[in-house]
């Protein structure tokens, strides 16, 4: 079955922060804000919000192609939006006015045809492509720090590609094209019955085709945890040709190609579309709110959750200090939002022997409320109490953050994973590290929390919050200096102590250190290896992943595990 529908056109975005041009803070949120500021010891004021005049953004150094003028642009906000992405250095950068090298041009190509035209005539003229989905990055994936050994620099935005082109109801699968945001792909697929059922935090404005590059996580905290649960096959547009992938359920044929697309952040070329596994979408759901005064005793039951094979949707275990964070606690307990999900059986034996479990462990809970999930089960009860809280917060935080970095505040987050035997003296040991470095860089005590957003049979993935005052004035400068010292170390805390540098947050620039630290030598020259065959100009991202001036396999670039400056 094929659908043929084109999508409207984006909304503005709001190019110095997270979401819609026009979002706004309502007057709950703002109170929230506010006192989240003043426990920081930080005057609450309203500040100007970043305009696009306040801007000098210099001229384009290369013109555009002739033949694909109509799908460049270099308007001042289309550049803006698509100089960097959403992390908290790419915010503060926009507060300060002072935004790195934005794009020369901005592309939007209608179709596959353009995109290959547009790889064909960066490769003749030595310009880079920055590939670019939703813009949503926090690792310094998109932003044009490619060097000075190029002519230009494109930031390709497949938008106009955003169609669910194909959908196969027996297989439950679907050809999507890559530029649909989590929305687009959702109401395309609802009249078919079917979902893709992935959600990150950054649903609303990201896109399929950068969830796979990046390997993104999604809402499951257990089986299908990750993007590459869902793909089936993909389409990879190259400076040196396509690569397409054959549609199957699974194959023992060889290493994978598909799993040099997974994760390949826009290094090899550009991903046009994917076939992806799909789902019914769920009529059945429970969910319970746990306490437990013990936080590694909670730990402990999320491991027994994990192994026990009843693969919880839900399983975020929050410490004390994020159940403050997230307005769901008061700091005394840590809290464990579990919940089940299913389009096919009710969930009152799974539910019931996770309560097994959370007792067995210490934990307690609202027995009536869980009475009253398992009753609904199809309604909303899922989402209310504290896991309703928490989600509401989870959502909307991205909102609250945009005017605490117009204030100087330091708000950030990074993620990892480690096995259970390792867990609680890796926990404690990147808290003290990087709580240190919060100390040295801002003179004060840290503000650090940790919740456990995914979790597997051998190890969780713990997700770490840190909120800081940078300095004593609200320089959003000093602020900004603070936070390179602490991401270095936090980059640095989960690499020492035996955890990956991101569980699906992705490389970028911001992890490439740790990146190279992680991964085997010889692997880094395979992959360089690879991108010569598919980009043999070296004009694809440069400097994710790889050094943007390693073009030739074996040049000493390739091997360096320097550690590389953060923006």
């Amino acid at each position: 079955m094929t659908d043929s529908t084109t999508l409207s056109r984006r909304a503005p975005r709001r190019f110095w922060g997270w979401g819609q041009a026009d979002a706004s803070l309502d007057t709950r949120e703002q109170a929230t804000v506010k006192t989240m500021v003043e426990q920081l010891e930080v005057p609450y004021v309203e500040r100007a919000v970043p305009q696009v005049h306040e801007f000098r953004l210099p001229s384009p150094r290369v013109a555009a192609p002739k033949a694909l003028v109509s799908v460049f642009s270099a308007t001042p906000l289309d550049r803006l939006n698509h100089c960097v992405g959403k992390s908290y250095a790419d915010l503060a950068r926009m507060w300060l006015r002072a935004p790195p090298t934005p794009p020369d041009w901005v592309a939007f190509p209608d179709d596959e045809q353009a995109v290959v035209d547009i790889l064909d005539w960066a490769q003749a003229h030595n310009v880079a492509v920055i590939p670019y989905g939703g813009g949503s990055s926090v690792c310094g994936g998109v932003e044009a720090a490619v060097g000075d050994s190029y002519a230009g620099v494109v930031s390709l935005d497949l938008e106009r590609l955003n169609r669910v082109l194909e959908v196969d109801p027996i297989s439950r699968a679907a050809r999507i094209q890559a530029g649909a945001l989590g929305p687009q792909l959702q109401t395309q697929l609802k009249p078919h019955g079917l979902a893709l059922r992935h959600f990150p935090q950054s649903f609303e404005f990201s896109t399929l085709g950068g969830w796979i590059v990046t390997r993104a996580g999604g809402h499951y905290a257990t089986q299908h945890t990750h993007i590459d649960d869902f793909v089936e096959s993909t389409r990879l547009v190259t400076p040196n040709g396509i690569l397409q992938t054959r549609r199957l359920p699974g194959s023992g044929a060889g290493p994978a190609p598909d799993r040099w697309v997974l994760g390949s952040e826009g290094t090899l070329g550009v991903l046009t579309e994917a076939w992806v596994r799909l789902q019914e979408p769920p009529c059945f759901r429970v969910s319970a709110s746990v306490s437990f005064t013990d936080y590694f005793a909670g730990a402990r039951c999320v491991r027994a959750l994990a192994q026990s094979g009843l693969n919880p949707t839900n399983c975020r275990l929050l410490d004390p200090m994020e159940t403050v964070f997230s307005g769901v606690g008061d700091g005394r307990f840590a809290i464990l939002v579990l919940g089940f999900e299913s389009s096919d059986h009710p969930l009152q034996a799974w539910m019931e022997r996770a309560l097994d479990l959370v007792r067995d462990h210490g934990g307690t809970f609202d027995a009536d409320a869980v009475a009253r999930s398992l009753a609904a089960q199809g309604g909303d009860e899922h989402r209310s109490g504290a896991a309703g809280a928490w989600r509401d917060a989870f959502l909307r935080m991205p909102y609250w953050r945009d005017p605490a970095v117009g204030l100087g505040l330091i708000m950030d987050t990074f993620e990892t994973a480690i096995t259970w035997d390792r867990f609680e003296a890796f926990y404690a040991s990147v808290k003290a590290d990087v709580g240190a470095a919060i100390e040295r860089a801002t003179g004060q005590e840290a503000l650090l929390s940790c919740r456990l957003t995914h979790v597997y049979p051998d190890g969780p993935a713990p997700y770490f919050t840190l909120a800081a005052r940078g300095a004593a004035d609200g320089s959003v400068a000093s602020a900004l200096a603070a936070w390179r010292d602490i991401k270095q170390a936090a980059n640095a805390a989960v690499i020492a102590h035996g955890g990956t540098i991101t569980h699906h947050h992705a490389v970028g620039r911001d992890h490439r250190s740790g990146y190279e630290r992680e991964v085997p030598a010889l692997f880094r020259q395979m992959l360089a290896a690879a991108k010569q065959v598919a980009d043999p100009q070296g004009i694809m991202n440069p400097g994710v992943l790889l050094d943007p001036l390693a073009r030739q396999v074996g040049h000493s670039g390739i091997l360096a595990s320097s550690f590389r400056k953060l923006h």
